[in-house]
């Protein structure tokens, strides 16, 4: 059978040929209302009967309007282009902090601790020269163990950095220090942090605290995203005076952000954060950050002796 190509065919499922319904008045009379009553639609090249396009349509708007609401929750919103750099809009550049990721030696842990106590003397005594000062220092308790966190805070921007370093290095009693501290640890590693401005103001803590810092590795030109998002969703994390500080990197591994969470133990921080899912809007932030994300991570840490913050 030859198919007239200018012309769309439609085959309707029976067995005579064409010839024989053309001659038989009453078959073709038969055919003619079994295909009016298909309603034969086309939709690009294809021949679908109009009862079925309809179910389809139907069915995909409904799908449709329930996906949207959903999709729209997951997929980043538009950040509009800016002159300002993201540290100028998220944070005060005349503070840096700097964040020291220590691994030791399984088997010298309180020879480094020792030691790394005798480096923070030595920075002390020119606190108020350099410009710096310690915030806190821990061992991790859960997560990536045999290491340390060691968080200080130039007051004086980049410039206390450069002059901090310069003066350091002039420093024998710290550069043997230094050395010495090589020999207890695996690998070390220094990230140059900004605060976030919407974040509370940092104080130290008193009495007997655990901190949990979740690190969370983002999709490049996110940031002020985040920062949005977040700017609303700590209102539901003030509970029980948890935050601590939040943080995103400047040097170092990029588009990285640090929150650090003060609890008095592993109880209370499980209280405290099943509490923000009972607060009406903390999932709409979380279903907004999320999508930012590619990797995360949380560690617990334990304050060491002479950290300044319990």
């Amino acid at each position: 059978m030859e198919i007239n190509k200018s012309r769309p065919t439609v085959l309707i499922g029976f067995s005579e040929n064409k010839r024989s319904v053309r001659e038989d008045p009453v078959r073709m009379a038969a055919v003619l209302r079994r295909f009016k009553a298909a309603q034969i639609t086309v939709i690009g090249n294809t021949k679908l009967p109009s009862f079925v396009t309809s179910r389809f349509f139907a069915r995909s708007s409904i799908r449709q309007d329930i996906s949207e609401g959903w999709i729209n929750k997951l997929f980043v919103r538009k950040i509009e282009p800016t002159k300002e750099s993201h540290s100028r809009m998220l944070s005060d550049k005349g503070v840096i902090y700097a964040l020291h990721t220590h691994n030791i030696r399984p088997d010298s842990t309180d020879k480094y601790l020792a030691n790394y106590e005798e480096i923070v003397n030595i920075i002390n005594t020119k606190k108020s020269e350099l410009k710096l000062e310690l915030v806190g220092s821990w061992t991790v308790l859960a997560g990536d163990i045999d290491q340390a966190l060691h968080l200080w805070r130039y007051s004086g921007g980049y410039d206390s950095v450069d002059r901090t370093q310069a003066e350091l290095c002039k420093d024998k009693a710290y550069q043997q220090l230094f050395k010495e501290n090589g020999n207890y640890l695996r690998s070390r590693y220094l990230q140059y942090l900004l605060a976030f401005s919407y974040w509370p103001p940092l104080t130290k803590r008193n009495g007997s605290n655990i901190y949990e810092i979740r690190s969370y590795r983002l999709q490049p030109g996110t940031m002020i995203e985040w920062g949005n998002n977040w700017a609303k969703a700590i209102n539901y994390r003030r509970n029980n005076n948890e935050p601590f500080a939040g943080f995103f990197s400047q040097i170092g591994r990029l588009y990285n952000v640090h929150h650090i969470w003060c609890y008095k133990n592993l109880q209370a921080r499980m209280e405290t954060r099943e509490s923000a899912w009972r607060s009406p809007g903390w999932d709409e932030c979380v279903a907004y950050t999320v999508p930012l994300i590619r990797e995360t991570y949380s560690r617990i840490l334990s304050p060491t002796s002479f950290s300044p913050t319990k």
